[in-house]
């Protein structure tokens, strides 16, 4: 290793360098006394300085180059064992990436080259002499995750399945339907198919899918992730894992892996990187062996936050007072996969206090929320949206949710409820807000009923976010701005990264269409008009249609054109 030009501490080589005064590193030891954090991480707490700002300090005094992830040198060498040289439980624990090697020199991004005990160790465990690199926190740990992440685990998985395959051909005339319960389980239960199963969730959860398809054909599987609403084909493993597979995930689940014939649902959770996941997973018999899907539930909280749904200001303030009213009916609609559950736990989320009794029920309970009484409907032991919202009423509740109005009983009771004061949510299937009332008086509800009942009704959609990475302007031409109503600029389209894995999208964004309920609107819905009747007076008080909601997050270059266009009705 290079001599350093000095010895002191850091605190101390930040005051020589100005970065901070003597006082300010007073305080920081205060902060860090009894607590295992660095100084740097103290100091970046407290606002006193940037981790950049004391990691180019650092490299100036001790004259130590100094990387960052624009630089592209955190970008380790490929093909050299790296790896190998450096795992990656040391390199994770101890803060340290390999970057290249020249003979018995080994060059290595740290943030505290300070650390000698780190420094020898790492020197001992390579049999080589240790160059350091300076860079800050959060770029060596991505540049950790880029270098031994889980998909590079995943594809080398998935390699060695094929390497199994080849050396392990099955049987003659032996196949999924018969092979014997005793070795599917051992198969399931091996390092290899665990690992394998393992990565498969990981590496999902890291490219934020909302779902796993695994999918058995002929002569090969089909592994793919739902990624912002769309399927995206991943490299899939041998095919004779198949019935492994599918039963580790059956294991996981608690299910009946002896049980090929019908379909099964089970759910498991698992903790990845400090925070809870549940997954949710479905199992059918096909032609050529059992499918599964596996829903991904995020227990992130930030999902969970009104601010971040994504409403305007407008709809944001109609929604929070509507919520928060003593009684009312509360309805969410919108196709499958639009968010309307995320919207109505975030209702629930955001009122949700010790002073307030508040029971769900549902098909199936996609989010735990502390404090909230759920339960999941059973219909196969009579346990149903309308037999449990019975129940609810004699359990002294100030808020309801269910999860679907499907029919005329549940309705029936949700409007009662809603009469009798309580507050109650639900969802609908209908294309726009104004269209729920008719379902509601198609189902059977008598119109002067849901005049004054119904407090709010929101329509949603979810559309994909350009990338910022790579989204790019262009100007229409004049037949796309008089078609799609599209004012005089620029608009961005999708053109694709290496960070949006060359889609153009990243993450998805929702849009809104809130229909209070003015005067007017309850005297009309008393009489049970048409829907464009509806639709029509709601506009005119101020209601803005899912379109105008998409067509501004398109002109805020949010999104595009063409992603609008695919999931919002155009309005003629």
């Amino acid at each position: 290793m290079p001599i350093l030009k000095t010895a002191e501490r850091i605190g101390e080589i930040l005051v020589k360098s100005g970065l901070i005064s003597a006082e300010q590193l007073g305080r920081a030891l205060e902060v860090q006394r009894g607590t295992t954090k660095r100084i740097g991480e103290v100091l970046v707490e407290l606002g006193l300085a940037s981790e950049a700002e004391i990691a180019q300090a650092l490299s100036r005094q001790l004259g130590i180059p100094f990387a960052s992830a624009a630089s592209g040198l955190l970008s380790p060498r490929k093909g050299e064992g790296l790896e190998q040289l450096v795992p990656e439980e040391f390199a994770r624990q101890h803060l340290v990436l390999p970057l290249s090697r020249t003979l018995d020199s080994l060059t290595v991004a740290c943030i505290n080259p300070l650390d000698l005990i780190t420094i020898d160790n790492l020197s001992r465990l390579s049999h080589c002499e240790i160059n350091p690199v300076l860079t800050t926190k959060g770029d060596l740990d991505q540049a950790i995750e880029r270098f031994y992440g889980a998909d590079t685990m995943l594809r080398e998985a998935i390699g060695q399945s094929y390497e199994l395959a080849a050396a392990a051909p099955a049987a003659p005339g032996e196949t999924e339907e018969v092979l014997d319960l005793d070795r599917l389980k051992q198969a399931a239960e091996e390092a290899p198919v665990i690992r394998l199963v393992d990565l498969i969730i990981r590496q999902a959860i890291k490219e934020r899918a909302s779902d796993i398809h695994i999918e058995p054909f002929r002569d090969r599987i089909s592994l793919r992730y739902r990624i912002d609403g769309v399927l995206c084909e991943i490299a899939p493993p041998a095919r004779n894992l198949h019935a492994a597979i599918v039963s580790r995930i059956k294991i996981l689940c608690k299910m009946d892996i002896a049980e090929k014939r019908l379909p099964q649902d089970g759910a498991f959770m698992m903790t990845m990187e400090g925070r809870a996941v549940d997954f949710r997973v479905s199992t059918v018999p096909a032609i050529y062996g059992e499918k599964v899907v596996i829903r991904i539930l995020d227990k992130t909280p930030a999902l969970l936050d009104i601010g971040r749904l994504g409403f305007d200001v407008r709809g944001m303030d109609a929604f929070r007072e509507a919520i928060r009213d003593p009684y009312g009916l509360v309805l969410v609609t919108g196709p499958t996969g639009s968010g309307k559950s995320t919207t109505l736990y975030a209702a629930l989320n955001e009122i949700n206090s010790p002073t307030k009794n508040i029971l769900t029920i549902e098909d199936p309970v996609e989010y735990r929320l502390e404090g909230v009484n759920q339960v999941q409907i059973k219909p196969s032991i009579g346990l149903t949206f309308a037999t449990g919202l019975r129940a609810f009423l004699r359990q002294d509740p100030d808020v309801i949710m269910v999860g679907e109005t499907r029919d005329l009983e549940t309705a029936e009771i949700c409007v009662r409820a809603a009469l009798t004061g309580h507050m109650v949510f639900s969802t609908l299937h209908t294309n726009d807000a104004p269209s729920a009332i008719n379902r509601l008086i198609d189902i059977g509800i008598a119109p002067y009923l849901l005049s004054s009942t119904v407090s709010l009704i929101i329509a949603q959609r979810l559309l994909r976010a350009l990338c910022e990475g790579c989204k790019e302007a262009y100007e229409p031409l004049p037949e796309e701005r008089q078609r799609f109503k599209v004012p005089e600029g620029l608009l961005y389209r999708p053109k694709g990264c290496e960070r949006c894995t060359n889609t153009g999208y990243r993450g998805r964004l929702g849009v809104y269409e809130v229909m209070g309920m003015s005067r007017e609107l309850r005297e009309e819905i008393a009489k049970g008009p048409a829907v464009h009747i509806l639709k029509d007076l709601a506009v005119a008080g101020g209601m803005s249609t899912l379109w105008e909601e998409g067509l501004k997050k398109v002109r805020a270059g949010l999104t595009s054109l063409d992603e609008l266009e695919g999931v919002v009705l155009l309005e003629r």
